[in-house]
């Protein structure tokens, strides 16, 4: 690629806002960035309890603008969602759109299968959890591995993320390590997560895998 590469991020949480730019810094600054945030996305999923023909909407139509955009770095050139409970309406994009679509933790769950068996897979939005097991169990059999996934979701944290408490945000996501016996990776499941990494490596010493760092190199690969 010998033009700038334009990559659009489209999050329902406003905590993965800052995680996803500074791993882009960090893992690819070449890359000029822009952000499309929609809030409402997770209170209505919250509400609902799950996925409907609206929301599956609202996803293609923030696709479509998104990748319609063209400015400093002219056309979109890919477009990574850090919504991490909306697998399925991700999906019908990818199918809609020629530029790569890219959900938030297919990169960090194909790193994680190579690893090993047993994998730790850590939430803090609770609706999100089901939809992810499902989505790492069914990747890894459609690479011919067998995996067992031990899900933990930290209450209280994103309450307190959301509330600027950073520390205790990422003290409960140490903490809840406690809850993880005998794996071989742990995958922190959300965007927002990004933040405990540092805290969680120290109490841990197997792999921890961030989704905003695996997808920024997955993206960076896949367009250099």
């Amino acid at each position: 690629m010998t033009t700038q590469p334009r990559i659009a991020l489209i999050h329902a949480l406003e905590e993965s806002v800052i995680p996803a730019r500074e791993t882009f810094i960090k893992e690819w600054p070449e890359a000029f960035c822009f952000d499309l945030l929609d809030t409402s996305l997770a209170i209505d999923l919250a509400n609902a309890g799950k996925l409907d023909d609206t929301m599956m909407e609202r996803f293609s139509e923030l696709a479509d603008y998104a990748a319609r955009t063209t400015g400093k770095a002219n056309k979109t050139d890919a477009i990574l969602f850090t919504c991490s409970a909306f697998g399925p309406a991700i999906d019908a994009v990818k199918s809609q759109l020629t530029i790569p679509v890219l959900r938030p933790n297919e990169s960090a769950f194909e790193e994680a299968i190579k690893m090993g068996n047993r994998i730790g897979l850590m939430v803090t939005f609770g609706p999100s959890l089901p939809a992810l097991k499902a989505e790492l169990e069914t990747m890894a059999e459609s690479l011919g591995k067998t995996i067992n996934v031990l899900p933990v979701l930290v209450e209280g944290a994103l309450t307190a993320l959301k509330s600027g408490d950073v520390d205790t945000h990422n003290r409960l996501a140490a903490e809840a390590c406690s809850q993880l016996n005998d794996i071989d990776v742990l995958v922190l499941g959300q965007f927002s997560l990004a933040k405990a990494a540092p805290l969680i490596r120290e109490r841990l010493t197997i792999p921890v895998l961030t989704t905003p760092e695996s997808a920024v190199k997955a993206l960076r690969t896949l367009l250099v």
